[in-house]
């Protein structure tokens, strides 16, 4: 039988090849490569309904349910039936859609299973919705027994129609991709099952806390694979993303263990594989429900490693904040250069070798606030605090990045702290020098940065992130500021201290 996967590759190069990359980015649009829609299909479980129903919501050229179409129709004991629910609002595509779904039904006749397919050119997040409103008036809305998902991968605007709609059913989400996961679990019949590929960034922050809450109460997580390479996934598209692809059954009772994979790229035959029990991917009692990746033995390393140290900020007297300083919005106030009437002004571009270098003479940023009853608020009174990026380089090799605010480097009253940073404090104000210089050690420890990546898909750190971490005592963090001078050691040096601190009793 012919290979329906593989002729809609063809498709995805010419639908590609006749369109601009921003075009379809504007739209959020990436179509799948067939080789990782087979692989979305090999996650169901082996079918065992006479009457299989599947939806796929942003369908693009259709690669991903004709994929799993094949799988069915290849198998030992077929459906009788099946039936695809198609959405896709991209116009110029249908075409293409339509001749995936009449591929479709040419390959179910062959086998004898009966098929209908429909495609639906409408906004799936207003249909949806519509579909699993309740209500008193409420109808019974459409059920499937499977969802497969390549979602649209872009932010949701704060005034559109779409934003409206999702406020209105309770659904609070920042990205199209996860409203769409979301409105396909509500749509599931019980023991549905759902495969989706989408960003990484879902498994952790405040943004997507909501999502994860709803989907984690109506799903019961059974797989997750993880792409070793940002470029692979969608490597023809330029995409640069941390993207995952999961499986989930619908049911209330969660799964005892969750299968954890990983492969470099679309090679998934060398994909490495292990099962994890289920509350160290989800934490019971995390009141954030982050989601742990845990792929392998170094891994396991890591958080065996980092059960040394058990302290929460709360325990320390410590909490970290985003910088107040939103600089586009406080422009007037601004300042090339310190003068007369001015607080510094810290970016990133400050950081030096541990500790922050001010002023900076580049230029490109600027070095000083005015100080009047309008930016007030928005400075800290000087002290040692420790300040830490919020946002890496895509291919940075570090994710967290931290330095130091010395205040006996900088002569000023107050301080600004920009909003493309974090910083750590004790109630609003600084801590000792040396706990600032251990913290700000152990935060630059590669053994920080890893255990930060098991639940961090993203290149963003949030201050939400960060309290979710383990730090070491109050004593621990002393002893380790004895090891900074006028300069944070290298990486092997920060490394091999912290390492040393782990072997202590």
């Amino acid at each position: 039988m012919e290979q329906l996967s593989n002729t809609l590759d063809h498709v995805r190069r010419t639908v590609n090849g006749r369109t601009q990359r921003a075009e379809r980015s504007d739209i959020g649009q990436f179509l799948t490569p067939a080789a990782i829609a087979r692989f979305m299909a090999s996650m169901f479980t082996p079918n065992r309904l006479d009457h299989v129903r599947i939806l796929d919501a942003g369908a693009g050229a259709g690669v991903l349910f004709s994929a799993y179409v094949e799988t069915l129709v290849s198998e030992g004991r077929r459906p009788l039936s099946i039936e695809v629910v198609a959405y896709e609002n991209d116009q110029s595509i249908l075409s293409e859609l339509a001749q995936t779904m009449a591929r479709c039904e040419a390959a179910c006749g062959k086998t004898g299973t009966a098929f209908h397919g429909e495609v639906r050119g409408e906004d799936f997040v207003a249909a949806a919705i519509a579909q699993t409103e309740e209500g008193l008036f409420a109808g019974p809305g459409e059920r499937f027994t499977h969802a497969i998902l390549n979602p649209p991968y872009k932010k949701i605007n704060g005034q559109s129609a779409t934003r409206k709609r999702l406020d209105a059913a309770g659904m609070e989400v920042s990205n199209l991709y996860a409203a769409f996961v979301w409105l396909a679990a509500r749509m599931l019949t019980p023991g549905g099952e759902l495969t989706a590929i989408t960003p990484r960034s879902f498994c952790n922050g405040p943004y997507f806390r909501r999502f994860r809450f709803a989907f984690l109460e109506m799903m019961s997580l059974r797989r997750i694979h993880v792409f070793d390479s940002r470029k692979k996934a969608f490597g023809d598209d330029d995409v640069l993303q941390e993207n995952v692809i999961y499986h989930a059954v619908r049911e209330e009772k969660n799964s005892e263990r969750v299968i954890i994979s990983s492969s470099e790229g679309l090679d998934f035959e060398r994909a490495t594989i292990r099962s994890v029990p289920y509350d160290q991917v989800i934490r019971p009692k995390d009141r954030d429900a982050f989601i742990h990746l845990v792929l392998n033995q170094a891994d396991d390393r890591v958080v065996e490693r980092m059960r040394r140290f058990k302290a929460t900020l709360h325990d320390l007297g410590l909490d970290v904040s985003t910088g107040r300083v939103v600089d586009f919005r406080a422009r007037e106030h601004l300042r090339p250069q310190p003068e007369k009437g001015t607080a510094p002004l810290v970016y990133p571009c400050h950081f030096r070798d541990g500790f922050v270098n001010w002023p900076a003479p580049s230029g490109k940023k600027a070095n000083a606030i005015a100080l009047s009853a309008q930016t007030q608020d928005l400075l800290v009174a000087t002290d040692y605090y420790v300040l830490t990026k919020r946002f890496s380089s895509k291919e940075e090799r570090r994710r967290v990045v931290a330095a130091v605010y010395d205040p006996h480097r900088i002569a000023s009253p107050l301080v600004g702290f920009e909003n493309h940073l974090n910083y750590f404090h004790a109630g609003g104000k600084g801590m000792p020098e040396q706990m600032a210089k251990g913290l700000a050690l152990y935060l630059n420890a590669s053994l920080f940065d890893c255990h930060f990546r098991l639940f961090s898909g993203h290149t963003q750190v949030n201050a939400t992130d960060l309290r979710k971490m383990t730090y070491p005592s109050r004593d621990q963090l002393m002893r380790l500021g004895l090891h900074v001078q006028d300069r944070m050691p290298d990486q092997e040096t920060i490394d091999k201290i912290l390492e040393r601190e782990c072997e202590k009793p």
